[in-house]
């Protein structure tokens, strides 16, 4: 990995080829994905068939579209019963600590008459897409669904593609099934996104969509947000590592290729105060991509958005690590818990060197579906928060309004909005 000496010119450089993996920057692809939405919507199923045989090479229709019964049973005989209780588990963490993050209603009154109060909701429908293709994420249908369910989401659907004989992936329905879904659609790309986002004869409407998907599935989310919620526009992976001397080598190269391995678009970056632990991870970092499984894809992505960053000092290495907003970052350093207090930005902290970011993606609990290029300084991973959404509650007694309704009266006549006041002083004429 190049390693270079943090300076304005290298940050700001590093900042501006990073925001180049953003969907937002992929323009060309953008009237495909419109055409595809807007055949589904005004064709639903057909078009939906259409695209899945295009792209899929599956022939999928209205009598196979929904997993049945039979197939999750399948699914089951087939899935190695070790993984499926490594599912089990890591969904008793997910659920443990999902728990924790659910919200309530209340409600405050006053002896004058006055009650105030927020009335939480769950979200009715649920689209959970799920992609397909050469890899297989059980991990994400948990982190999807189960924020979903502890929420109290009333029908969570999922979608995902098939392959050419019209199957989805055993281990995919299998998370699914423990996750507690119930209907699961052969579907998958843009026009999966569009068949949520619409509905179709075969697909069911929902009030929000979320999961990860390819360029097409980001720019559909992106299109269809308005007319339904989503959860974000993922971008590329990106792990950001905070070391100083006392780090192992070994272990921030290990970390640092964990998400290297995502594709060639995802950014591994070390930040360090340690010109030799930046010499050693260099060196650790070559050693494992020649054993590494995936050495293409992890060379790619070394190559455009690796970086070793050598600070002057842990205060200039932190001020980096906040402005980057790193979806994943470890801290790596004599005292994290001391450096963890002073970042600001960041989608997952993970502290000290035995919590290494797979850690999160797979079994601790906390969400793994987090904020990408830099959204990390406004967005939040996905909770239990996104499948609710909260109303405002207002009662007041005559007695609570009369005292406070010229006041409220002059406040719409500053706004010329005379029908506003007209609203509050029809109810005292009398007086």
């Amino acid at each position: 990995m190049r390693i270079v000496e943090l300076t304005k010119d290298t940050k700001d450089n590093i900042l501006e080829n990073l925001l180049k993996r953003s969907p937002n920057n992929y323009g060309e692809y953008e009237a495909v994905v419109s055409d595809i939405l807007a055949n589904v919507k005004a064709n639903k199923d057909a078009a939906v068939f259409e695209y899945t045989l295009k792209f899929d090479k599956a022939a999928i229709n209205a009598d196979n579209i929904l997993v049945t019964q039979d197939e999750i049973e399948e699914a089951y005989s087939v899935v190695e019963p070790a993984l499926i209780d490594v599912i089990r588990k890591a969904l008793v963490n997910i659920e443990d600590y999902h728990r924790k993050q659910k919200q309530y209603s209340w409600f405050d009154s006053t002896p004058q008459g006055t009650i105030l109060g927020q009335k939480v909701t769950p979200l009715e429908w649920v689209g959970v897409y799920v992609p397909g293709g050469k890899a297989v994420y059980p991990s994400s249908v948990l982190m999807n669904v189960v924020p979903a369910v502890v929420a109290g989401v009333d029908h969570i659907i999922m979608t995902t593609p098939p392959n050419k004989e019209g199957k989805v992936n055993p281990v995919t329905l299998v998370a699914a099934k423990e996750a507690g879904v119930k209907e699961i659609y052969k579907v998958g790309g843009a026009q999966a996104i569009a068949a949520l986002a619409y509905g179709t004869e075969s697909i069911p409407k929902v009030d929000k969509i979320v999961g990860p998907g390819n360029i097409f599935v980001a720019l559909a989310k992106k299109s269809v947000y308005g007319h339904v919620s989503i959860d974000s526009i993922a971008g590329p992976s990106e792990i950001l590592v905070l070391a100083d001397e006392t780090a192992n080598p070994r272990y921030v190269a290990a970390d640092l290729l964990s998400q290297a391995e995502h594709d060639e678009l995802a950014s591994s970056i070390l930040v360090t105060t340690s010109r030799e632990l930046a010499e050693k991870v260099s060196v650790e970092v070559e050693n494992f991509v020649q054993v590494l499984s995936r050495k293409e894809i992890i060379e790619k992505s070394l190559n455009n958005y690796g970086y070793i960053l050598v600070a002057k000092d842990m205060e200039e290495a932190i001020a980096v690590a906040n402005e980057i907003a790193s979806e994943h970052l470890e801290i790596m350093t004599k005292d994290p818990y001391a450096v963890m207090t002073k970042i600001r930005n960041a989608g997952a902290i993970f502290l000290g060197e035995y919590s290494s970011e797979p850690l999160g993606d797979y079994f601790a609990g906390p969400n793994h579906i987090l904020p990408t290029n830099g959204t990390a300084k406004f967005f939040s991973p996905l909770s239990v928060d996104d499948f609710i959404k909260k109303s405002s509650i207002i009662s007041y007694s005559r007695e609570a309004l009369e005292p406070i309704h010229k006041d409220i009266e002059q406040f719409a006549k500053s706004e010329q909005l005379t029908a506003h006041a007209n609203s509050i002083a029809v109810r005292f004429e009398t007086l």
